[in-house]
C-alpha cells in the first residue's frame, strides 16, 4: 500500500476500533471489515501501535484506540467539540422519559454517536454506544439525517447504497423500504426504527440542523418495543423535535470555526 491507498486503510482501522468503544475488537474484526487479508491488516495496527495511535491488551487479545489519539484529540476538541452543549439535553431527555438518549453526528455517509445518558428504565436497548457507527438510512438516527438531506443527495444515496445496505442489515434496509421510510419521516418529523437491527429494540430520532440549515446531528431515543409502541410513539418523537430545536438553535449560536 503506499500513498493515499495507506492514509485510507489506516483511517478505515482506527474508525472500526473506535467503533469498538470499551470492548475493543480483535484482528480479525479490524480485517473483516476493512477488507484487508489479516496479516496486513496486522501489520497496519503494529504500525499505529508503534506510534501510539492504537493499543494492544495482550492477555485479551483486542485493540483499542491510543493515547495518542487522545492528545491530538484534546487539542481538536476546542475546536470540533459539541457534546459539551449536548449533555445538558440528553440528560433532560433520558429524565423526562426514562429511555437512554444519544447524540449522533453526521460524518460523510456515515452518524457517529458521540454521546449518550442512559435512562432510569430498568430495559434498555444496548444498539447504541459512544463511538458506533451506522450508514445512513440505519437506525434512527441515521433515518432522520437521510430523510433532511436535500432530495437528489438522498434519492442518488438510496440508488448507489440500498442493494449494500440490504445485505449488511437486511432486506428493509433496500431502496425501496428506505425511501418509503424517509418519506414518512418527513411527513411527522422525525423519525423510528420499529426493532429493524434487532428485534425488540425500538429508537426514535430527529435531526439537529447546523446554522446553515444542513442536517448535521441527530438526537434519538432507544428503548424496548413495549415503551415505544402506540402513542406514546408520538410523544417521544415531539419531545425530541422540540430537543433538537433548542439544540439546534444553541449550535447555531457557537462561533464559526
Amino acid at each position: 500500500m503506499q500513498g493515499t491507498q495507506l492514509v485510507s486503510r489506516m483511517a478505515a482501522v482506527m474508525r472500526r476500533i473506535g467503533s469498538g468503544a470499551s470492548e475493543g475488537v480483535t484482528t480479525a474484526e479490524v480485517a473483516a471489515s476493512t477488507g484487508l487479508p489479516r496479516s496486513t491488516a496486522q501489520r497496519v495496527l503494529a504500525a499505529l501501535a508503534e506510534e501510539g495511535f492504537v493499543d494492544r491488551d495482550a492477555r485479551r487479545g483486542r485493540w483499542y484506540l491510543g493515547p495518542e489519539l487522545f492528545l491530538l484529540g484534546s487539542v481538536a476538541a476546542e475546536r470540533y467539540d459539541v457534546t459539551s452543549t449536548a449533555r445538558d439535553v440528553l440528560r433532560t431527555l433520558a429524565e423526562r422519559t426514562g429511555e437512554s438518549a444519544f447524540f449522533s453526528a453526521r460524518r460523510g455517509t456515515e452518524t457517529v454517536c458521540l454521546a449518550g445518558v442512559e435512562g432510569s428504565f430498568p430495559l434498555r436497548s444496548h444498539v447504541l454506544h459512544e463511538g458506533i457507527r451506522f450508514p445512513l438510512g440505519v437506525a434512527s438516527a441515521g433515518l432522520a439525517v437521510l430523510a433532511y438531506l436535500p432530495l437528489d443527495d438522498a434519492e442518488a444515496y438510496l440508488t448507489e447504497r440500498g442493494g449494500e445496505l440490504a445485505a449488511a442489515y437486511g432486506e428493509r434496509h433496500d431502496a425501496a423500504s428506505l425511501t418509503r421510510r424517509v418519506r414518512s419521516t418527513r411527513k411527522r418529523g422525525y423519525a423510528v426504527n420499529p426493532g429493524l437491527l434487532v428485534p425488540g429494540s425500538w429508537g426514535v430520532g430527529a435531526v439537529v440542523f447546523d446554522r446553515t440549515g444542513a442536517p448535521a446531528w441527530a438526537l434519538s431515543l432507544t428503548g424496548v418495543e413495549s415503551r415505544f409502541s402506540g402513542e406514546r410513539t408520538a410523544a417521544l418523537g415531539a419531545l425530541l423535535l422540540e430537543a433538537a430545536h433548542t439544540l439546534s438553535q444553541r449550535l447555531s449560536r457557537r462561533a464559526s470555526p
